[in-house]
């Protein structure tokens, strides 16, 4: 004996899977124009306690480095180095979690791997 599906199940393999498919193509094309949007968009943020003001595009391009002048100390080089690196460190995680957060909206938090 063959086990059967309910008739309301049966035939709609073929249609279901054109459906996922026409989803996850009309996901990766929302995926790619949000990519495009956050590598455009400049994000800032501050080191120091803002004495030092970083600006980076989403596309971890570093566009502008700020320093407070009273900041620089020719006898203490080390001190502006370990702020820009802490500058730098932040506004590259705020990059990738905006980043996150967005494409989780369209994605629905699903992991699509390398499908996108």
């Amino acid at each position: 004996m063959k086990a059967r599906l309910p008739k309301e199940y049966q035939n709609k393999g073929a249609g279901n899977m054109n459906d996922m498919i026409r989803q996850a193509q009309k996901m990766q094309e929302q995926v790619k124009i949000k990519q495009e949007e956050l590598a455009e968009r400049e994000f800032s943020t501050t080191a120091g306690g803002g004495m030092i003001e970083l600006t980076m595009t989403g596309a971890h391009e570093l566009k502008s480095v700020k320093i407070k002048p009273e900041l620089i100390d020719p006898k203490a080089p080390e001190d502006l180095e370990d702020m820009i690196i802490a500058g730098v460190n932040a506004v590259i995680q705020k990059v990738d979690e905006e980043s996150t957060v967005e494409m989780e909206k369209i994605t629905g938090g699903m992991n699509l791997g390398g499908m996108i």
